[in-house]
């Protein structure tokens, strides 16, 4: 009996230490060498403009083009190209009939890595892109789930056209946050 108590203890706190050993061992100096970088979106309703961090690395700016509202930010799609004028990565869409393309940002969610905030892009009653304003950048592990979930999720929602969409395997709390953001977003573009 006292064997068996022994074996049973020993493994329970190996599988304990196995399962609770950090694997990301260079955190530290990722984050310093590279912090997350801060952009600023304009809200389509609000005066005021949230900070948001991109997953490509690179600043964007986002900028409304005149009384349409129709300020859109860049692709969100990874690219190494950055701008500092506002003008070149909006929209150039002036038309202000009703199928002009609107933005929507959706609430930011909290998740245990970071928060995570989805940007819609509708025209004609139809979502035509998907892009995050937020997604937890931290260290390396956080930047390669996300450099890989997110441009899935982008494509999915405008496949499903609604918040019904498949979380990405691996990335469960981001899909989630994204998915909780992407709803609201929907809500506020009236869907």
């Amino acid at each position: 009996m006292r064997r068996i108590t022994l074996w049973a203890l020993s493994t329970l706190t190996t599988l304990v230490l196995l399962f609770s050993y950090h694997t990301s061992t260079s955190s530290r100096s990722a984050a310093a060498t590279a912090p997350p970088v801060l952009a600023q979106a304009a809200a389509p309703s609000a005066s005021s403009t949230p900070e948001a961090t991109t997953p490509s690395g690179s600043p964007t700016t986002s900028g409304s083009s005149g009384s349409s509202g129709s300020g859109s930010t860049g692709s969100g799609s990874g690219s190494g190209s950055s701008s500092s004028t506002p003008s070149s990565s909006s929209s150039s869409s002036s038309s202000s009939s009703a199928s002009a393309a609107k933005t929507y940002d959706g609430n930011a969610v909290s998740t245990r890595f970071g928060n995570v905030q989805v940007q819609i892009t509708v025209a004609g009653g139809k979502i035509t892109a998907a892009q995050v304003l937020q997604v937890p950048w931290n260290d390396h592990r956080d930047q390669e789930i996300n450099s890989y979930a997110v441009p899935v999720l982008n494509s999915e929602v405008v496949q499903a056209q609604s918040a019904t969409i498949d979380m990405v395997s691996g990335a469960t709390y981001t899909s989630d946050g994204y998915i909780q953001s992407l709803q609201s977003a929907i809500d506020q573009a009236h869907l």
